[in-house]
């Protein structure tokens, strides 16, 4: 349907759509889709640009994805003091990269490129950088970001709904006139970000899996990271092009969702973006078609972590009607609750752990099967149960009841999502990336309404074909392809922090109508009671749909029993007197519920969520499994050999090892051990042990969490009717994690053979929580280590090319009797480490000062403490985190108020009270032997610690 809004501006919309969504179309063929939300004054920006990794030409794969990184660098108005001196040294550098990636001889490359670093340095003196993140940080944007994948390049602000104007002003600049400046150091990042996943094994397993399937088509025969070779041989002659043919209006959309007016807004994005030129030679991409697959096509990939197995159906674009059954078909099989997937393998414990779901992109589709192995159960064992489960789709094999349950199940899902204004523009960006009509998007309900069970096997009978599929068996070991890319020698550029544009002072000095802020009073903004002795409630009422969360939130954990865990997820596969497991999930998953249990160190919460019509329903059935579980000791024995094969597997992942290795350089190894079973001691819980403990749990005084849309009277009834305890609970006594003191430096490391080690420097800062000392906190932490415009990023990423990520902060207490620490964090190559240490050194014993920087961190998080908003769930566990601190008032009330009139004195101040000359604790994890040690002896005693000492077992 097309509307009008004023003479000039015509758009489209969908009749019923719940978001009342525009849709505009400019005269440059620019599409801009929004829906208003006003609940926050604050808008979620997605600028999406249809080109990908598909679209690199094949000399200099990756290209779409560092393009994203150098659409950060500015342009001739931003990102420079001079771009009249600065342009003959850039387009020199251009030059000498074309000559460099044509050359081969390796010593005339080191000599090229010696001249390209030597020249990218004098360029530094002139250039500003990070002047967009600069630009973001003054008008209070937040979640500055940006994302590439195979089909599409997508640049995200969430903005203040008073700085429209001057966002798009900034935007069409960057996507109209953009300067490839600081390429050698940027490339040095994204080398970072290619040795991180040399061990991601996921992400081979992907790579492998489209190379499969699209043999013809760019998802299979190029990745978004792009080749090593061809990121040591960069273009930025091909990057120039590549902007000039994609980056253009008629293959853009301009996404936003918030508190607006759209009159307004459409006004301001016409007014910045109305004069670029569209290409009216856009190129299509061009692609032989794929064959059918008549027998299994085999990858194998290797690395660290442990093995899994893939399995992979072609499917078609995403614009194709039949992907409405294939959704179907992935809930069907897998939904997390009550799929055949869910009871057939996971509920019965035959596989450690697998799932299915249908991927659409706008070219071809993909449909995937996934499973991990239990202990001494082979990769072939997991594919002939996962193609099993499919077979039966074929067959009919499944409850036809299961086609509208997870049609209902869809519902929420939505109603859930379309409350969150970030996730509407997200919306908006997939059905532009994807070709879609917003129509046909906005009724797929109304379409999977009509699915009939003989519609999903004829879909499964077409598409999920017992031989047409591809497998990928991720095994164990060293992969042969692995290569790292080298480190070349550069020198670190020029940070000019308080060198700032001409366009920058003009975007600070507009004035923008102010937004008052508005902080949380919990007297009106919820509600507490008691439901009876021992169960106090916190409540906060739904008024923007019929969803319900009840969470009932025990002050005990691990710390006080380390099988609480197990217990709960020993009840997990438990049935109640009255409902086997099987049953349970069914009837959740059919009236659209849920329920989560899990158990922290100091508490444990377990959580029903869903339709709020059926919350009498879903707590009766919980509340049957909690007090009437039925014991099992096959199910238990499985459980154990399942947990000792998960905890194997964690220590094979990179990440899992280096959050082991954070939490024992936090809170050392007595902590480890009381709040971990050892194998054996997980190997001697028997089902009368760990079910007492859900008993006992119930027995205990708690509270409960209740956002939903009934009243409290409601809640209170409903609390009384299903909520079974024992009559007299009983208190528990409350623990809080303590960090470690730090009163010597010394270096902690543990073993993981990889190219890329991650690096821990923490101190605990021997203070206890004190409210006044908030300000100078979070000031210090926005100018040092807030984000892309902070000190820690300028330094580690921007000039010296040492991380992809990297950060440093104060570290703020939990609890009132708990203390401060302090800590940073840098992946960086092996050969880097020393760089990486001694800058980090540097930075934080003698913290940089500029004011032109200290301003913007100041304006930045003051607009943010204008425009962010505490609401709906949000308000409850605020609520909690101030008790714990002993406090009743929002804390960023004091925040606004004090800061206001601080100055960077007062950040040198706190950085020299609470930062300066402390001792370290040192968490390295990388591989020992490619670590150079006679340097790490210098910061202190090392000591290595073993996988069995972090992680407790």
């Amino acid at each position: 349907m097309l509307a009008s809004s004023c003479s000039k501006y015509k758009y489209e919309t969908v009749s019923g759509d719940p978001l009342k969504t525009r849709i505009y179309t400019l005269p440059n063929g620019l599409k801009v889709y929004m829906s208003v939300m006003k609940e926050q004054p604050r808008i979620q920006t997605a600028i999406a640009v249809r080109v990908g990794g598909k679209n690199d030409p094949a000399e200099t794969t990756g290209l779409a994805h560092y393009f994203e990184h150098l659409m950060f660098k500015g342009t001739e108005k931003f990102g420079t003091s001079d771009y009249a001196a600065e342009k003959p040294m850039l387009d020199e550098i251009e030059r000498l990269f074309e000559v460099y990636r044509k050359t081969t001889d390796e010593a005339e490359r080191a000599a090229i490129y010696h001249r390209i670093d030597s020249i990218s340095y004098e360029a530094s003196k002139i250039a500003i950088p990070n002047e967009y993140d600069k630009l973001m940080a003054a008008i209070g944007a937040n979640g500055t970001n940006a994302f590439t994948s195979q089909d599409m390049t997508v640049y995200v602000e969430d903005i203040p709904s008073n700085q429209i104007d001057n966002w798009a002003k900034i935007q069409a600049d960057r996507f109209l006139n953009p300067v490839i400046r600081g390429f050698h150091t940027e490339l040095e990042t994204i080398y970072e970000e290619k040795n991180m996943s040399l061990t991601q094994d996921g992400r081979k397993i992907w790579e492998a899996m489209d190379a499969a399937l699209f043999p013809n088509h760019p998802y299979g025969t190029q990745t978004v990271l792009g080749t090593q070779e061809s990121l040591k041989n960069p273009s930025i002659t091909n990057v120039k092009n590549y902007h000039k043919t994609y980056y253009v209006p008629n293959n853009m959309a301009v996404c936003v969702s918030g508190d607006f007016d759209p009159d307004q807004m459409i006004a301001t994005i016409d007014k910045y973006f109305g004069d670029m030129q569209p290409n009216p030679d856009l190129p299509k991409l061009e692609f032989k078609p794929e064959e059918p697959i008549t027998a299994p096509v085999v990858k194998e990939v290797y690395g660290p972590e442990a093995a899994r197995v893939m399995l992979g159906w072609r499917l078609p674009a995403a614009t194709d009607p039949s992907n409405d059954v294939a959704d179907i078909v992935g809930s069907v099989l897998y939904n997390g609750q009550a799929g055949l997937i869910d009871l057939d393998l996971n509920q019965q414990q035959k596989v450690l752990s697998a799932y299915a779901y249908a991927s659409t992109q706008p070219d071809y589709g993909m449909f995937l099967m996934d499973g991990n192995p239990k202990a001494g159960q082979s990769l072939d064992e997991v594919r002939d149960l996962l193609l099993a489960e499919a077979a039966k789709i074929r067959a009919g094999e499944f409850d036809e009841g299961l086609i509208e349950a997870s049609i209902n199940n869809y519902k929420m899902q939505l109603m859930n999502e379309f409350d969150k204004y970030d996730q509407r523009a997200m919306f908006y960006v997939y059905s532009f990336i994807y070709g879609k009509e917003w129509a046909d998007d906005i009724r797929q309900l109304e379409r999977m309404e009509k699915i009939t069970k003989q519609d999903v096997v004829d879909w499964a009978n077409k598409y999920l074909g017992p031989e047409s599929y591809a497998i990928v068996y991720k095994r164990e070991g060293k992969d042969p392809g692995e290569q790292k890319i080298a480190a070349p020698k550069i020198t670190p550029i020029a940070t000019n922090r308080d060198a700032q544009s001409v366009f920058l002072t003009e975007i600070q000095n507009t004035e923008v109508k102010p937004i008052e802020p508005v902080f949380v009073d919990y007297k009106k903004d919820m509600s507490q009671f008691e439901a009876r002795k021992g169960i106090d409630v916190l409540y906060k009422k739904n008024e923007s749909n019929d969803i319900f969360t009840l969470t009932y939130v025990f002050d005990t954990g691990t710390e006080n029993d380390p099988a609480l865990n197990l217990a709960f997820d020993y009840l997990g596969y438990l049935g109640s007197e009255s409902l086997t497991a099987e049953q349970i999930a069914s009837k959740m998953y059919g009236i659209a519920c849920s329920f989560s249990m899990q158990a922290g160190p100091t508490s444990c919460r377990i959580s029903i969520t869903g339709l709020g019509e059926n919350m009498a329903e879903a707590m009766e059935i919980v509340e049957g499994l909690l007090n009437r579980p039925k014991p099992d000791e096959a199910i238990l024995a499985n459980l154990k050999a399942d947990m000792i094969k998960s905890r194997a597997d964690a220590k094979l992942n990179q990440s899992r090892c280096f959050g082991a290795l954070r939490t024992y350089v936090f809170y050392g190894p007595d902590f480890i051990r009381r709040t971990t079973l050892t194998n054996p001691a997980l190997e001697a819980m028997s089902s009368e042990m760990l079910l007492a403990k859900i008993g006992e749990l119930m027995g205990k005084q708690h509270e409960v969490l209740y956002y939903g849309p009934q009243s409290e009277k409601e809640v209170t009834e409903a609390l009384a009717m299903h909520h079974k305890t024992s009559a007299e609970l009983q208190p528990l006594d409350k623990k809080h994690l303590q960090l470690l003191p730090t009163d010597e430096s010394k270096v902690l490391m543990a073993q993981y053979d990889a190219k890329q080690l991650y690096y821990l420097q923490y101190a605990n800062l021997g203070k206890q929580f004190d409210v006044a000392a908030d300000p100078e906190i979070t000031l210090y932490n926005e100018y040092f280590g807030g984000g892309m415009n902070s000190v820690v990023f300028q330094e580690m990423r921007e000039a010296r090319g040492l991380a992809y990520s990297a950060s440093a902060y104060i570290m703020q207490p939990n609890y009132a009797d708990t203390k401060y620490g302090y800590i940073a964090f840098i992946a960086t190559q092996n050969d880097k480490m020393q760089m990486a240490i001694e800058a980090f050194d540097e930075i934080i014993n003698n913290m940089p000062e500029s004011e032109t920087a200290f301003k913007i961190a100041k304006e930045g998080l003051i607009s943010r403490l204008r425009t962010d908003r505490t609401v709906k769930e949000q308000v409850l566990w605020s609520f909690i985190r101030l008790r714990n601190l002993g406090l009743e008032e929002d804390r960023d009330k004091q925040i606004f108020e004090k800061v206001q009139a601080m100055t960077l004195a007062d950040v040198k101040a706190a950085q020299e009270k609470w930062v300066k000359n402390r001792k370290y604790v040192y968490g390295i994890l990388g591989d020992i032997q490619d670590l150079d040690l006679n340097y790490l002896k210098t910061l202190g005693p090392i000591r290595t610690v073993s996988q069995e000492e972090i992680f407790g077992y």
